[in-house]
């Protein structure tokens, strides 16, 4: 049986450890992947609850998010063979023609290396600042994740959707990884989120407060099935509680491909620490 991917995720702020520095120690530990989150900013007036906490926020980080996109080129510039990733992306919140460019470029420059964790967004405030109707971001999602697949695969592009148009045109660079750079979706498991991503992504990314992972891991196969869809989704496991013994083991035999875990928000030389002690226990557990 192939080893579990084990991977880390980086809640960036603008207090701790760089994402360069800790993707290059995530890489130096021999971890797969290195992810970082996104909030462009945090209305302090919402209806939007929490969906770990039922009501404010839990964690100040939220107001300090770092740009992914320039994270993950800074981290990118600094390794070669770990991958790049958002665990979430939201990519309502941006142009979909610029960013389908800055993924590609991203892409491109770190050699094949980027996979674009995606979510629908809590905070409907946040998106609607945006131009985001709260109702239609599944919409939204769905169309701007279309048309930069046609910008990503496509000689001459086009898309006209409710939310997104694109006349026919050119646009270089393209992703080293074709026909498109791989799409999880960062949701609860719920069987109208598993129809969604077996019809628009290629994986799940469960979220913080998900239980029963075997149970839904199933779901989610059965689902990937029904639709018509080859092979299996990716599924990967944030970890947010200690490992029982052989609980990875059962995990990888149900289906799951990467467990990721996140990083404190401390100074570099703690989080490099801690990333090289979690990085030989896990590799060794795995």
């Amino acid at each position: 049986m192939t080893p579990m991917d084990l991977s880390v995720v980086l809640f960036t702020s603008d207090r701790g450890i760089t994402p360069a520095d800790a993707a290059k120690a995530a890489e130096d530990a021999g971890f797969h992947a290195f992810y970082v989150p996104e909030h462009s900013h945090i209305p302090t007036s919402r209806d939007s609850a929490h969906p770990g906490t039922g009501g404010e926020i839990p964690d100040d980080r939220y107001l300090r998010i770092l740009d992914p996109w320039v994270s993950l080129a800074t981290a990118a510039a600094v390794t070669s063979t770990i991958r790049l990733g958002t665990a979430v992306a939201l990519p309502m919140e941006h142009d979909p023609i610029t960013l389908a460019k800055t993924l590609a470029t991203l892409d491109h420059l770190s050699g094949g290396r980027v996979t674009l964790g995606v979510g629908f967004g809590w905070n409907v405030e946040e998106l609607e600042d945006h131009g985001v109707p709260g109702k239609k971001r599944r919409t939204v999602l769905r169309e701007y994740l279309e048309l930069m697949g046609e910008l990503w695969s496509k000689e001459v592009a086009s898309y006209d959707g409710e939310f997104a148009h694109l006349k026919p045109s050119w646009a270089y660079p393209k992703p080293v990884q074709q026909p498109r750079i791989p799409i999880l979706v960062g949701a609860g498991g719920t069987p109208k989120n598993f129809d969604w991503i077996s019809a628009n992504a290629d994986g799940w990314i469960t979220t913080p407060i998900e239980t029963d992972i075997e149970e839904r891991v199933a779901g989610l196969t059965e689902t990937w099935s029904a639709k018509g869809r080859e092979g299996k989704p990716r599924v990967v496991v944030l970890l947010t509680s200690r490992l029982e013994p052989g609980q990875l083991e059962r995990w990888q035999e149900l289906g799951v491909d990467e467990v990721m875990m996140g990083l404190p928000d401390k100074g570099a030389e703690e989080v490099r620490a801690f990333i090289g002690k979690m990085g030989a226990r896990l590799t060794a557990t795995a």
